[in-house]
Parts: C-alpha cells; structure tokens; sequence
C-alpha cells in the first residue's frame, strides 16, 4: 500500500497531490501512475469550515504549534507534525504526516529552511492557493542573524528571543482570519495577549540572567541554536556543530572547542533535548567542563511535563515553560560553578 510505503520515504509533492485529490489508498502501482497523471487541485477544492466545526490545522515544530493552539482556541484542531525531542534539520515527513496535510484547512511552518527539503514542497503548496504560512516571513532580514561563511542564508533559531518571536504572532493571526474571518477578533484578541506574555518571559529572563555575572555568561552547547539567545541576553554562544545538525561534528571541531574551554576555564557546557549527546560528551571528558544540564534547543518538552524551580512551577511542553527551563538551568549552573 501506499502509505507503508511514504513510511520510508522522503515527503514527496506529488504524493501529498494523490491523497488530496483521491482520500482513499490504492494499491502501490496505481499509485505511482496516478503520481503523473492526477490533475493539479484548484484551490477552491479546500473544504470551507461550516457550522461549529474546527478548522484542521497543522504545524510543524512543537513551538510552532504552542503558539497556532492558543491563538487557534476551540476554533481549530491542530496537529503538530514533530513531537518533542525531534530534530527539524533531519526530520522527514511521515505517512500520517502527510494524511495530515492533506486534510487540512490551515498549515503552517517555520520557513528560513528549518524544515529542510519540506520547505520545497511547502513553496509549491502556496502557488497552487493552499493556505499555507511560514510564520516568519514578515521579520526584517536586517533582524535575523546572518551566520560566517553563509551568505544570503539566516539563522532559523528565531524562538530563542520572546520580542522577535512575538513578530511571528501576526502571521498566525492573519492566517487564522484569513480562513475563519468570522472569529477574526477572537484570534486578534488571543494574538494580543500572547504578545504581552512573550514580552513579560522576555523580561522575566533579563531580571533572571542579571543574577549572572558578565564574564560568567559563556555557554557551550551542541549546535549553533542560541545565537538569538545570547544577542538578547548578553551571552557569548559557542557550539560544536552548525545552525543545522545535517553535518556531525568533526574532531577538528571537538579539538578546537577543547582548547577553547580550558583556556577560558568554561565550567559547565551544555546537551539540548534533540540532538544526540555524543559529542558533548567526549568534549566534557577532555576538557574538565561539568555537563550542565539538558536545554531545549529545536523542540519543546512534552505537554503536561511539570518543572518546579525557584518557587515557580512551569508547563515543559509550553513555550513559556520551555524557556524558563533553559534560562533556570544555565544561571543556575553556571553560578554554582563559578568557582571551578
């Protein structure tokens, strides 16, 4: 059948064109002649929301469908497509992934080629009229971080500044309305309150990180996800791997971040939640440096997963509750170890 067979395989445009227009499964060499043959679907085949009924939403990153669930409310039903401790740099699309998609009144993603090769399918959804949004395309390109060596390309890694992250708010809100302009003033109303929300965690994190010295404030961890995260907060961010964790982490890199350490006396470096610790560890083991602690870097922790630090309890599958974890965990770390 088709769908054990999309199991094992790359998303692919023209599949998501089959299920779309066809709702049932044939059998594999149907399939593949259908992949040539079916006619592209007009953007007016998209089922109208009706009634009462919620709008099928789909997001990509658990961060990403934090924020569409609560502008979203009662009015939608999202589906998330990569759960907790998934890495979008290598994720590939899944069978129910793609029944997901298929069904869906409202997609969206991140954009900035976080997800990877789905971002070439998600480009040909928008010209044929779906209503698909990357929810960071109205960011400024003078805002976003250009990283060394990679000209005209930018950090996705947005999430780790609340006030840049808050910019994405409008996106959903407009998508939201766009296909639901009934309840337009509900989602602007919900996108107004997570914005102060996300401006009050941001000011939460400068009162939290002042308790840090300056030259305290180095973190070490897996893969170049923090950038946005030290420019707002004053942190010198180092990593073993790149802004993507296609490519491993070399020994020159490990010899290099080593020599790094010891020299500055680093004490504590840092593993995040989905990517593979591996070589943190190794760095850990020939440097002296503590490991820290586990950050959320690419996804968030499971909802229901309740963290209590400093007096303060927190969701770990919210975007809130995420963020205090990691500011928690490095000040905590990094000022118990400021001794070594």
């Amino acid at each position: 059948m088709l769908m054990t067979h999309l199991c094992n395989v790359q998303f692919d445009f023209f599949a998501y064109t089959w299920l779309k227009t066809s709702k049932y499964l044939l059998s594999l060499s149907l399939a593949l002649a259908l992949t040539f043959l079916v006619a592209p679907v007009e953007a007016s085949s998209r089922r109208p929301t009706q009634g009462t009924d919620s709008l099928r939403v789909v997001a990509t990153t658990t961060m990403i469908a934090d924020m569409v669930r609560t502008i979203g409310g009662d009015q939608a039903k999202v589906t998330g497509l990569m759960g907790p401790g998934v890495d979008p740099h290598l994720y590939k699309a899944t069978a129910s992934d793609i029944s997901a998609l298929a069904e869906a009144d409202l997609i969206f993603y991140h954009g900035l080629h976080l997800e990877g090769r789905m971002t070439e399918v998600f480009d040909k959804m928008k010209i044929r009229g779906e209503q698909v949004w990357p929810v960071t395309q109205t960011i400024p390109k003078e805002r976003l971080i250009e990283p060394d060596g990679l000209a005209g390309e930018y950090d996705p890694h947005i999430w780790f500044s609340p006030l840049l992250w808050a910019e994405c708010v409008s996106v959903v809100v407009e998508g939201y309305s766009t296909v639901d302009p009934e309840n337009s003033t509900l989602y602007r109303q919900r996108g107004e309150a997570l914005v102060d929300e996300y401006h009050a965690l941001h000011a939460w994190g400068i009162q939290r990180i002042q308790q840090l010295p300056q030259e305290r404030r180095i973190l070490v961890t897996s893969h170049d996800a923090f950038n946005y995260f030290g420019r707002a907060y004053g942190f010198k961010v180092l990593a073993v791997q790149g802004i993507s964790t296609v490519a491993e982490a070399s020994l020159v890199d490990m010899s290099l971040m080593i020599d790094f350490i010891k020299q500055h006396r680093v004490p504590a470096i840092f593993v995040e939640s989905s990517v593979s610790p591996t070589a943190i560890r190794r760095i850990s083991s020939d440097s002296g440096a503590i490991i820290g602690g586990e950050l959320f870097s690419d996804a968030m922790g499971v909802i229901g997963d309740w963290e209590t630090t400093n007096g303060e309890t927190y969701d770990l599958g919210t975007f809130s509750g995420m963020y205090k974890h990691n500011i928690n965990v490095i000040v905590d770390t990094l000022l118990a170890t400021s001794g070594n």
